[in-house]
């Protein structure tokens, strides 16, 4: 049986495995940061967005309101730092058990957000309600009259949401996103028209 060894020119240079990678690893890290960075701004800029959308622009455009639980009144169902979603209902539809945002009338009638345990209906039409926190022994001392022709009812809760949008409010962050986030945005889109396409043969050698 006869054996055949490859040989090699003098001065060649050595063959290499196909998954063996001869590119610095600093090269290769820049160019994974390169190929993330542009999809991370994008997701950033998304959630941005949305969360704008949701927040400000939704409630002036679909009638709902948003607030942020501040307590653990309504825990587990709705925590601390959670953001509830409540859209008007007819006074007539307000039945035991849903869960209202309304003006508490004793103190500074601060908005509070319960679950209502009683309706009472009275002849001129007048409603007035009893509430209670779910997370409460107690129900709450006061008995609310509702007024107008409408009451808001919670339909849905972000969680945690709501520590971000306290965040954002400080005036240090605030200034941060003023002036940052254009300046970032504008630094993105210029890399993006003026990045020099890669030379993908220099990359192979």
């Amino acid at each position: 049986m006869t054996t055949v060894i490859p040989v090699r020119a003098a001065g060649s240079a050595p063959e290499l495995t196909p998954s063996e990678d001869t590119r610095p690893a600093a090269g290769r890290f820049r160019r994974t940061v390169g190929r993330t960075t542009p999809w991370l701004v994008r997701g950033v800029m998304g959630v941005a967005v949305l969360a704008f959308a949701v927040l400000a622009v939704g409630p002036h455009l679909l009638g709902y309101r948003t607030m942020t639980m501040l307590t653990a009144s309504m825990a587990p169902g709705i925590e601390p730092g959670d953001i509830t979603i409540a859209t008007p209902i007819a006074v007539g539809e307000l039945t035991e058990g849903m869960v209202i945002t309304y003006h508490m009338p004793v103190g500074d009638h601060s908005l509070v957000t319960h679950r209502v345990v009683s309706v009472d209906r009275a002849e001129d039409g007048t409603v007035a309600v009893q509430t209670k926190g779910d997370a409460n022994e107690a129900i709450d001392p006061w008995t609310a009259g509702l007024q107008g022709d409408t009451v808001y009812q919670v339909r849905a809760v972000i969680p945690e949401v709501g520590h971000l949008v306290r965040l954002l409010r400080t005036p240090v962050v605030s200034q941060v996103l003023l002036y940052g986030a254009p300046a970032l945005l504008a630094g993105w889109l210029l890399l993006t028209i003026w990045r020099p396409a890669r030379n993908e043969t220099e990359e192979r050698a």
